[in-house]
């Protein structure tokens, strides 16, 4: 395998043929690093941070993104998608990801054109070839370019040059659409949203830093690490209360822990095969 040198040397390769780009920036650590190489490569002036909110991705994330592209010197531009006006991925069929996906590239292109840049730039690494991603497929279709798995970065190598480049967010959580916590087959609404969004911010706010909740229509899902579990239960008459108060009816604890991805566990192996995972 390639030393992390080498991989970030090849980044600043393939960057320094790409002129004007915009980054898809979300402020996550893999979104960031393509920020920060970006810049030292081609010149802030050549760059575009472009943060895209949305309805289901929480405020604090749009607003912390913005907050840390500003910080790192870079030219913001704040835009939306309306991701509950797309049938197709109200639906929450495992096909929806890939509408989702296709939603955003293509405001990312037309901003492209309009603001006459040249590449957009997402942060997918090569740990995301191994789960169900048909965002992949919408990506290669708009002729976005994922520059760190075109430098075979895995997360673990984005970390330890993120921490060595000095960036905040060298060790954040990672995130996700919050469509995540909801079962394939299940219509998306504001309000389920909502639900599992207040209840992990609840629990968040006790002091576990890595959360799900799942939802199942009146049973919520909790996932937090398995070292965490037992602290977890110490906290569940507190959780138990805020979460009925939010609308479920029971509330459960996954005995095998957080793990990215959970509710593509019951997707049939021949689709994930043929999303080339």
């Amino acid at each position: 395998m390639k030393k992390s040198t080498e991989k970030n040397e090849k980044l600043g390769e393939i960057l320094s043929s790409m002129n004007r780009v915009i980054v898809a920036f979300s402020g996550g650590v893999d979104s960031t690093l393509v920020l920060k190489r970006a810049q030292q490569v081609l010149g802030t002036s050549n760059v575009l941070a472009v943060v895209v909110g949305s309805e289901l991705f929480r405020k604090e994330e749009f607003d912390g993104a913005v907050k840390l592209a500003k910080k790192m010197g870079a030219v913001v531009h704040e835009t939306e998608i309306k991701e509950l006006e797309v049938e197709e991925i109200v639906a929450n069929t495992p096909e929806s990801w890939y509408y989702s996906k296709k939603l955003l590239y293509s405001h990312l292109n037309k901003l492209a054109k309009e603001m006459d840049y040249d590449y957009v730039l997402d942060g997918m690494i090569m740990d995301d070839l191994s789960d169900f991603r048909p965002g992949l497929r919408a990506r290669t279709e708009a002729g976005a370019r994922s520059v760190l798995q075109e430098a075979d970065f895995y997360k673990q190598e984005v970390r330890e040059l993120s921490k060595e480049l000095d960036l905040p967010v060298w060790n954040k959580p990672a995130s996700c659409s919050l469509a995540s916590r909801i079962p394939y087959g299940t219509r998306l609404d504001k309000q389920k949203i909502e639900q599992v969004n207040q209840a992990e911010k609840f629990i968040t706010k006790l002091g576990f830093n890595m959360v799900r909740v799942r939802y199942h229509k009146n049973v919520a899902r909790i996932e937090v690490k398995s070292e965490d579990i037992i602290e977890l239960l110490k906290h569940r008459d507190r959780i138990q209360l805020k979460l009925t108060s939010l609308g479920f009816s029971y509330v459960s604890v996954d005995l095998l822990g957080y793990r990215t991805g959970s509710m593509n566990e019951v997707l049939p192996a021949d689709l994930l095969k043929a999303e080339g995972n």
